[in-house]
């Protein structure tokens, strides 16, 4: 493979909320054309409760997985790297998802969550070279944080405060709210329980730490946060992509949704209506 002058990929990610598929073409160590599929299949439905994964979950998982599959057949892809993130770490049966995607031809890996938040941050910083900036990626069921500097006149990454908390839009949803809206007091208890996990973060980073001159927020949450501040129907990655978010207007939408049920969120222009009974989690 690493004697074509061009050759295609696929890539499966599995998280805890949404499983996606990336097909690119690869030229020189370079993506130079790429196009992707996702699919809210809830994978970790009931995981933070049980600490296992229900079959109809892991059912919708893989059937996502065989469309992902044939596409990257048709596309030609040379190789499938599968990846499983926090619901597979944390489902004591993982073994029923990991032998079914086996079945499909597939080679899964459950990667530890320091991993993934450097893998997040490779992914991001090309965008920002020379910036110091932490990323955040906030997913269904953990939020992986990674701070540092990509020096791309010297190749380099210096990467520091790697870490994986298990604080996630399906995980909150779950453990904190009865139902949408909340009730009185459980915006603030998740509020409360998240805010310790993220002050021990900060805290355990070294005395001489250099603050972060920019947050960069991926995954699903954000991207559907934006659409819903400016209302785009239909979705339009490219508007998305860099795009900025005050904490005024990200606090203007957690206002809006609050006051809703599932249904009410899922009618707001921007959201889609399988991530509307855990995007307010995600949002708070």
């Amino acid at each position: 493979m690493t004697n074509c002058k061009r050759y295609k990929v696929a890539a499966i990610d599995l998280g805890t909320v949404s499983s996606r598929l990336v097909l690119a073409q690869v030229e020189g160590g370079a993506i130079v054309e790429s196009s992707k599929h996702t699919e809210i299949a809830d994978l970790g439905e009931g995981v933070d409760a049980t600490g296992r994964f229900c079959e109809a979950a892991v059912e919708r998982v893989l059937a996502a997985c065989r469309m992902f599959v044939d596409e990257a057949r048709a596309f030609g892809a040379v190789c499938v790297c599968t990846t499983c993130t926090s619901a597979a770490r944390d489902a004591s049966n993982a073994a029923l998802l990991l032998d079914g995607l086996r079945e499909l031809g597939l080679k899964p890996q459950v990667i530890p969550g320091e991993v993934e938040a450097r893998l997040t941050f490779f992914g991001v910083a090309h965008d920002f070279a020379g910036e110091r900036i932490i990323v955040a990626d906030s997913g269904g069921g953990s939020t992986e944080l990674a701070t540092g500097v990509y020096a791309p006149e010297r190749g380099v990454f210096a990467l520091e405060g790697t870490r994986s908390l298990d604080i996630g839009c399906r995980r909150v949803t779950e453990r904190f709210f009865s139902a949408l809206p909340p009730a009185d007091g459980e915006l603030a208890a998740a509020a409360a329980w998240a805010g310790e996990q993220f002050a021990a973060y900060f805290e355990g980073l070294p005395v001489d730490f250099e603050r972060a001159e920019r947050l960069v927020a991926v995954g699903g949450t954000v991207t559907t946060l934006v659409a819903l501040v400016h209302e785009l129907e239909p979705y339009d990655s490219s508007f998305v992509h860099l795009r900025e978010l005050s904490l005024e207007q990200v606090s203007a939408a957690i206002e809006r949704m609050s006051a809703l049920d599932v249904t009410g969120i899922a009618a707001l222009p921007g959201v889609q209506p399988k991530r509307a009974g855990v995007i307010l989690a995600g949002a708070w």
